[in-house]
């Protein structure tokens, strides 16, 4: 058999297989240049992270600075200040918000009353749908001195608290936050997951004489460890990036000792400043720090456990 008649062979095959799939090639095609065109193709503009930008001369005659606008960023005396915010804010959201699906999911698995389960799933994804704004204004109405939150302090005797103006509350109600509009969607993951574990599992440790708590630590939650170890490690790949557009709604100039965090810092000097340069530098700086984390968090895990990304 000839090699013009191997290639007619393959090229048939390959229609034909396009022919029975041709649905599902559509359905990926959106997806597909929706992240060709906002994920891919803007990393070419990291570019003028080395250049001193300017929009009337482009890329290309724009002069090159090299590693100017990154020298600028760490020799920052406020640098450390912006990177202490932000490790803080996500390590209270690996601490607090990483574990809240699991334990929604565990709860949520034991429960036998089906409609009062689904009634509680229903009820837990709502928030998420909930834009960014909508939530921000629900917390400062709360919160304010004469929401509602004060006044059952006051109800029960207390005295008003200012929680929007003191830099010591804000992480607690930006990571409670957070738990409230996010644990619902997170609980999809890890119920999927528990579908697939084998009934004969709990069937064998209810044979051994374990109950529901020992068949939940003994047999659903090892089940859950491939699945949290996966998203530990993209969450990892986060841990210099928080949802800034919270931040910049609920933060003010009081609360910038604990809220101000490097992509607040990087919207007021680079697009507020029309700093674009700069702002494309700390973006590399972040993506490079990121996945500097990633491999070392990946490499631990899967010599500490087998599992990993890759």
């Amino acid at each position: 058999m000839d090699s013009t008649h191997l290639a007619g062979i393959r090229t048939r095959n390959w229609k034909r297989q396009l022919n029975r799939s041709k649905y599902l090639y559509a359905m990926f095609a959106l997806p597909a240049v929706y992240f060709v065109l906002f994920h891919f193709i803007p990393i070419f503009g990291n570019v003028i992270a080395f250049q001193n930008y300017n929009v009337f001369s482009g890329f290309i005659k724009s002069p090159w600075v090299g590693f100017d606008h990154f020298k600028v960023f760490l020799s920052d005396p406020y640098f450390w200040k912006l990177v202490r915010n932000t490790l803080m804010l996500n390590l209270y959201g690996l601490v607090f918000n990483f574990p809240a699906p699991i334990v929604l999911a565990l709860l949520l698995n034991e429960l036998r009353a089906k409609y009062f389960k689904r009634l509680v799933q229903s009820v837990a994804y709502l928030p998420h749908f909930l834009s960014t704004v909508v939530v921000s204004g629900m917390i400062v109405n709360f919160l304010a001195v004469d929401g509602m939150l004060n006044r059952l302090i006051e109800w029960f005797g207390g005295e008003q608290v200012q929680f929007l103006i003191q830099p010591s509350w804000f992480r607690t109600i930006y990571t409670a936050s957070d738990i409230w509009q996010q644990i619902g969607w997170g609980t999809i993951i890890y119920l999927a997951a528990l579908t697939g574990v084998d009934p004969q599992l709990y069937e064998a440790a209810r044979m051994d004489g374990a109950n529901r708590w020992k068949q939940m630590v003994h047999v659903t939650l090892p089940s859950l460890i491939p699945v949290i170890t996966i998203m530990f490690l993209l969450s990892i790949g986060n841990s210099l990036s928080v949802g800034y557009e919270k931040i910049l709604l609920l933060y003010n100039g009081a609360t910038y000792e604990t809220a101000d965090v490097i992509q607040t810092y990087v919207y007021r000097r680079g697009l507020l400043g029309s700093d674009l340069s700069f702002a494309a530098a700390v973006g590399v700086f972040q993506s490079v720090v990121a996945y500097i984390l990633v491999i070392g968090a990946n490499r631990l895990t899967k010599s500490l456990g087998g599992t990993s990304l890759w």
